[in-house]
């Protein structure tokens, strides 16, 4: 009989602590914890502006130095290099890279890219 009593007591924390840890499990996959992280899509930089005459340098290069702090400079030196590599960057700031190694590689006296 006592045999018996044990065996019913172990069975029942048994059922017990399984239920336990069930709850315990959906909550922790209710919180997120067991989820994959949601990453967003990098957006593609857009396209750099392809300049066909040399007329077009001057609204592309107004558009790329409007922030510039000097920006009689900045236009100097866009138009200079949009007329010869025939591209100007899209946005006020970097993606040079988008218009090859003539705007990246083209460098000033003191060794400072030329083209803004």
């Amino acid at each position: 009989m006592a045999l018996k009593l044990a065996v019913f007591v172990f069975a029942s924390l048994l059922v017990v602590t399984t239920r336990v840890s069930s709850d315990a499990e959906d909550v922790f996959m209710e919180i997120g914890y067991g989820k994959a992280p949601v990453v967003a899509p990098v957006p593609a930089p857009p396209a750099p502006r392809i300049i066909k005459d040399t007329k077009e340098c001057g609204d592309a290069c107004k558009e790329r130095c409007k922030l510039h702090s000097r920006q009689n400079v900045c236009s100097r030196a866009c138009i200079t290099c949009c007329s010869v590599c025939k591209c100007v960057p899209p946005g006020t700031y970097g993606h040079t890279e988008l218009c090859g190694k003539c705007y990246t590689d083209w460098k000033t006296h003191g060794n400072r890219t030329k083209c803004p």
